[in-house]
């Protein structure tokens, strides 16, 4: 997670997607969050799951953050440094709204399904209508709550939409355990609609991924 990226998970206490992954993970479970950020979520999941936490980050100043809160959270890279982990490390290994910042996304998750015996991957969509409505009626690169930045100081540089990401799980042969889209003011969309409305309407979208 980058610099940016932390100002603004700052800036955003209330992020519902670190709730919708709590509630996957199990209590007392070994995890590894990738791009952990101040340590948000690694913070919720050892007060309310009682979880064996680890944590990576990219930025110092988040490392600095986590560890100040007793975290144990190293600096290191999602698309260098998840090779020197072994497999079946933990029970999940979490990528939380860092997809789209990784040079090499595909590498990533499959390091993620490698390194735990699920991975939980959440990202904005990409395919939302507002995002697509700036695109025909403006003609400019979409800003929205869920991607802030302009198009010249943005850390993400792999959009993508939930319908990408599903393509990418066929193609990596991973099985999607669970999915939850988000959409309004972290409104859970139904699970029995299908992709095509997540697509079109969801505004954030968390996959439980395994290689079952």
């Amino acid at each position: 997670m980058s610099e940016m990226q932390l100002a603004t998970m700052a800036a955003d206490p209330d992020r519902v997607d670190l709730r919708v992954i709590a509630g996957f993970v199990s209590p007392g479970s070994r995890v590894l969050d990738v791009g952990c950020g101040d340590g948000a979520l690694l913070k919720l999941l050892a007060q309310e799951k009682g979880v064996d936490g680890r944590g990576i980050e990219l930025s110092q100043r988040g490392v600095n953050q986590a560890v100040a809160e007793g975290l144990s959270v190293i600096q290191g890279d999602a698309d260098r440094d998840l090779e020197t982990y072994p497999d079946g490390a933990f029970d999940f290994a979490i990528l939380s709204q860092t997809l789209q910042a990784t040079r090499n996304p595909r590498t990533v998750v499959e390091n993620l399904l490698r390194i735990g015996r699920r991975a939980i991957v959440s990202f904005p969509n990409f395919g939302n209508w507002r995002i697509r409505s700036q695109f025909m009626v403006w003609g400019r690169m979409p800003i929205t709550s869920n991607l802030p930045y302009s198009w010249y100081d943005t850390p993400n540089i792999h959009f993508c939409t939930i319908k990408d990401f599903l393509t990418l799980t066929g193609e990596i042969d991973a099985t999607i355990e669970d999915a939850v889209c988000l959409y309004g003011e972290g409104k859970r969309m139904t699970q029995t609609a299908p992709w095509t409305i997540w697509n079109l309407f969801g505004e954030q979208a968390v996959f439980v991924l395994s290689r079952g």
